[in-house]
């Protein structure tokens, strides 16, 4: 099984700039969405080509701001999914999802962003406990694999410029530090697995060139219970796809349990 991630950062946009090329090209079973920004009446008044796949959508209620959307493939058993946390203060912004498939739970997530002043650190760090206690309750029953844009570098290899970002909104010393104790509650960063010491970024500010010029960060992340380890057979940045300030990021499962 495929399963990509891509913060598109507007799903209008990312529409005129190729999405559906990328879907015909890619083919991933299940692809999680973050930003979509699109309402539910604007969406319903917007007609989407995505053949193939069925589409599960969890809006922010403030037009055209954040929000996620999952689009599973037909060819596979529809899975059960639930939008929210069950937190006003985050369900309202549609930052959460959660498929049920047959043999893992799927939580496809926009973590806040703290904001360059960090006045939203304290939400983040909140939000981080509660989808924290989301995820370890759905392991009870099943594996995990928590994807998304998580608004953090984890480490110093996971930016272009560390030290000048020492204590910045997705490089604080709190944010990086519930990713180390996450890791070590039974989870795989997917990629460092793979990939210990290799330098890939997933997005790019879009000024002074950055994408260009490859000053990027690492915060889009496949993160999964370690118990899912022995089935993964790929994982990938794919930063040759273009259309969003993030690129999308994969991973391929074997079916073998």
């Amino acid at each position: 099984m495929k399963i990509v991630s891509w913060n598109v950062n507007g799903i209008r946009a990312v529409v005129k700039k190729g999405f559906v090329d990328f879907l015909k090209t890619e083919k991933p079973d299940v692809l999680c969405l973050q930003e979509i920004k699109i309402s539910d009446d604007a969406r319903s008044r917007q007609e989407f080509d995505f053949a193939g796949y069925t589409e599960y959508w969890n809006s922010a209620k403030k037009p055209g701001y954040a929000g996620t959307a999952i689009l599973v493939s037909e060819k596979l058993a529809q899975p059960t999914v639930i939008n929210g946390l069950g937190k006003p203060e985050y369900d309202t912004e549609g930052r959460v999802q959660t498929a049920e498939f047959e043999n893992f739970n799927l939580v496809n997530a926009y973590f806040p962003n703290t904001r360059h002043d960090l006045s939203r650190l304290n939400f983040k760090l909140a939000f981080d406990e509660a989808i924290f206690k989301h995820i370890k309750k759905l392991e009870k029953t099943k594996p995990v694999i928590l994807t998304g844009d998580l608004n953090v570098a984890h480490e110093e290899i996971d930016l272009a410029n560390p030290k000048e970002n020492d204590g910045n909104p997705g490089f604080h010393p709190e944010e990086r530090k519930w990713m180390t104790w996450f890791l070590k509650s039974g989870f795989t960063d997917t990629f460092r697995f793979f990939n210990p010491k290799k330098i890939q970024y997933s997005w790019w500010s879009h000024r002074f060139g950055a994408r260009r010029r490859n000053i990027g960060w690492r915060i889009d992340y496949f993160c999964i219970s370690d118990k899912l380890k022995k089935q993964l057979k790929q994982v990938e940045i794919l930063d040759n796809i273009k259309g969003s300030d993030h690129c999308p990021v994969s991973i391929t499962l074997s079916s073998r349990q």
